[in-house]
């Protein structure tokens, strides 16, 4: 007889289409918002949960008449949520439990539930043996027929004697109706229990054996169907054998079309047609006859003989490119030699040239310009990231999912076989077990190979001679030197503010005022207005940025047109902070003194160039050399380069020969968040120390760059265009550069030449001289008494102390 506990209150959700039983886990999802509730009250309390199957599934909001008597207090042990609001739980049963009633329906069930108590084990007897034995032998076959079940399933349910356990553990883990396992729950009684679940168990095996004779049947028709297909399939091949085949079927007839009309090299055709003649072969779903199809479909898209008719005018390439950009002389001008040679000499072949400049220039943009000056299909492909070699060659055909690599893809994209192909950040190809990129991009970019391009997909050569390669970096210094030796370099500079407020006037602020549906007339902005914003609001080398601020403008002077009726806008250099803010940039000022130890270096960024303070300090010490400010290790070695030279000519400079023994010298560059190095700063960290340790203050409106040796060699330096501009920004009037850069000057822009005066040295000797104010012949003795006096003032110092 069983008994039951008192009745306990817990929270209950109801079942539709399940039944779990104690002892056993079962995890299913949960979708209702009350059962969701349920779960996370008796999570949230350490309470279990009454899991209690409906009557009727449809039922929504299920009461207590709704419900079955008889259901399984059980424990929450693990909750997942899934993406919606539905969650996925898993729960154990532990006990049966009686429904004694419902004392809340919303917002969740809470349930008064009485446990059943399993009560004392079956005493074993001969019947009750030869059920467990029949029930075993049934499960068995079950088992093997079932397609889903486990052989770990049937070694559980062989390890126990107890019937109940062994009705309710097979009751779970076999597929019946819902109905059916709910009978197998509120059967109280073990050993009946496990009757019912006998009798259930032999119905469930009658009708697996008739669904595995009725699959049976299916099979052996299946077999006869592959038979019929290969007896047919060999028809085929004798009628071929003998002459009566009639031109195969409408998709073979299609494709001999398409490669007759083609007029394919003969050694694309005569491929073309041997794959057809395999597609023939194959049965027409199989993997084999997908892939030929795909291969077939590729390359008779390809443009293998079809070419745009290409513009050779140079002067209306010029008006084409003079419309769209402003300044870039050097990468019009090439274009145009390009287009010259091409009326002279039709024959020639593709070019490769390399734009290389900081971001936001010009770079991809004068790339489109030119395909359409030269009446050039355009196919734009994005080198960045790329690691794996099969993007560039493709990957071999046999592969699942095989396509060409990127080049053939852009031909085909392009439709021609002399497109314009703009390989797009071709510095950042990153190499990796996979290959290395920019190895398989030599045969594409060198003119005397790319004759015969070979594509791993295609497995057929493809000339690349035709085809004008334009390809884009921010710099040279991590293309590989032999990639690199197979393009023509064109440098791109970063703009000056004029070349800035001409692009904007002609070019930014008429697009953005058509992309945001203002006319001319309803805003209206000064020359003062875009100077403040290239220099208050932007620090960069191109005009992204430049842009981007226009764009902001726009949109307020739209919200006031909309919102207030404004007719007509005008934004000056005064009212510009009331639209923008407040600057984001300050000007760089001068110290308002002529400092020792100070020195105003000159630094290339990618957003131009900076103006670098260098600072330097004597103390007394023990000889040491600090060096501050985030620097690289070239930094390093150039602070100490020139230090050593400090040491040699010490005699001529007036400085004491042991100054190394008893002074540190601190050397700092200030912003020190910002990492720095290269050799560029040599000449600013000598003229630093020298004028720290003779205590001579250094010309303010004076500033340097230029790389020093150990004999006082000034060696030439790079990104000269971008330091002249941010010396001109800051109030510089004064700029020495190495003598070995004085070529570059041709190279920087009018105005900036014009404002500035360029000081060539050779020698470090020169820059000491310009910068401290002192002539080689006066300079020992003037020096020294500079030094003498910086020591009494020190020995001063020392006797107040």
């Amino acid at each position: 007889m069983t008994k039951t506990k008192s009745p306990v209150v817990m929270p209950a959700l109801a079942l539709r289409g399940l039944t779990i039983f104690p002892n056993m886990l079962l995890h299913f999802d949960v979708g209702r918002e009350a059962s969701i509730k349920a779960l996370d009250e008796a999570m949230a309390t350490g309470q279990p949960i009454f899991l209690v199957a409906q009557k009727e599934i449809t039922v929504e909001t299920p009461r207590a008449e709704d419900l079955f008597s008889i259901g399984t207090i059980s424990n929450i042990r693990q909750i997942l949520r899934l993406p919606g609001d539905n969650v996925r739980v898993m729960v154990e049963g532990v006990a049966r439990g009686q429904l004694a009633g419902l004392c809340q329906t919303a917002p969740y069930l809470i349930a008064e539930v009485a446990e059943i108590e399993a009560g004392e084990s079956v005493r074993s007897s001969p019947r009750t043996e030869a059920l467990i034995r029949r029930t075993y032998d049934l499960f068995e076959t079950y088992s093997e027929l079932a397609p889903r079940m486990t052989p770990d399933v049937l070694l559980s349910v062989l390890s126990s004697d107890d019937p109940g356990y062994i009705a309710d553990y097979i009751a779970q883990n076999i597929a019946m109706r819902a109905g059916d396992k709910q009978a197998v729950l509120e059967e109280l009684r073990p050993v009946r229990r496990l009757e019912k679940l006998y009798q259930l168990l032999r119905r469930e095996v009658e009708i697996l054996e008739l669904e595995q004779g009725m699959q049976n049947k299916v099979r052996e028709s299946l077999t006869q169907n592959q038979k019929d297909y290969f007896l047919r399939e060999q028809l085929k091949v004798i009628q071929q054998e003998l002459g009566e085949d009639g031109g195969g079927d409408s998709e073979a007839a299609e494709y001999r079309e398409k490669i007759a009309r083609a007029k394919l090299p003969a050694e694309v055709e005569e491929k073309l047609r041997k794959e057809l003649g395999r597609l023939e072969k194959q049965p027409f779903g199989s993997a084999e006859a997908t892939v030929l199809r795909n291969y077939l479909d590729i390359c008779l898209e390809l443009p293998w003989n079809r070419k745009s008719k290409e513009r050779t005018d140079v002067a209306a390439a010029r008006r084409v490119l003079d419309a769209d950009h402003f300044g870039l002389e050097k990468v019009k001008e090439r274009i145009l030699e390009f287009l010259s040679v091409k009326q002279l000499a039709p024959e020639l072949k593709g070019q490769v040239l390399c734009l290389v400049g900081p971001p936001g220039v010009g770079k991809t943009s004068i790339a489109m310009s030119v395909a359409r000056a030269t009446n050039r299909k355009l196919a734009r492909i994005s080198l960045g990231g790329i690691h794996d070699e099969a993007e560039i060659r493709g990957h071999r055909k046999t592969y699942v999912g095989a396509m060409p690599g990127r080049i053939i893809a852009g031909v085909r994209q392009a439709g021609s076989s002399n497109p314009l192909l703009l390989l797009d950040e071709i510095d950042k190809l990153v190499s990796s077990i996979h290959g290395d990129p920019a190895s398989a991009l030599l045969e594409v970019l060198d003119g005397e190979q790319n004759s015969t391009f070979r594509d791993h997909f295609l497995e057929l050569p493809y000339d690349l001679s035709d085809v004008l390669f334009i390809t884009t970096a921010n710099t040279t210094d991590t293309i590989p030197r032999p990639l690199l030796d197979r393009m023509e370099v064109i440098e791109l500079t970063s703009y000056t503010d004029e070349e800035k407020l001409q692009i904007a006037r002609r070019h930014l602020l008429p697009k953005e005022l058509r992309r945001h549906g203002l006319k001319k007339a309803q805003l209206k902005l000064t020359d003062d207005a875009i100077r403040e914003i290239i220099t208050g609001y932007t620090r960069e080398s191109g005009v992204r940025v430049l842009e981007r601020e226009l764009a902001a403008l726009c949109r307020k002077a739209a919200m006031r047109v909309v919102t207030d009726g404004v007719k007509s806008i005008s934004i000056t250099g005064d009212n510009l902070e009331g639209y923008l803010g407040v600057r984001k940039y300050q000007p760089e000022r001068l110290p308002g003194l002529e400092q020792v130890g100070v020195v105003n270096g000159l630094a290339w960024t990618s957003v131009g160039g900076e103006l670098l303070e260098v600072e330097a300090n004597v103390v007394p010490g023990t000889g040491k050399v600090e060096l501050t400010g985030n620097l690289g290790d070239v930094m390093k070695e150039s602070a100490h380069a020139a230090l050593t030279y400090i040491r040699s000519r010490a005699a001529q400079l007036g400085i004491e020969q042991d100054f190394y023994k008893n002074k540190d010298i601190h050397v700092h560059f200030p912003e020190g968040a910002v990492p720095k190095d290269g050799p560029s700063a040599g000449v600013a960290i000598t003229v630093a120390m020298v004028s720290a340790l003779t205590n001579t203050p250094v010309k303010r409106c004076i500033a340097m760059t230029g790389e020093i040796t150990l004999r006082g060699r000034v060696l030439a330096i790079g990104g000269l265009k971008e330091k002249t501009m941010a010396a001109l920004r800051s109030g510089i009037k004064t700029v020495l550069i190495p003598a070995d850069n004085v070529k570059d000057l041709e190279e920087i822009d009018q105005t900036v030449r014009a404002a500035l005066h360029f000081v060539p040295v050779e020698q470090a000797d020169a820059a000491l001289a310009e910068a401290l104010s002192l002539t080689m012949s006066a300079q020992g003795q003037e020096l020294a008494g500079r030094a003498a006096e910086s020591r009494r003032a020190e020995a001063g110092l020392n006797l107040k102390q």
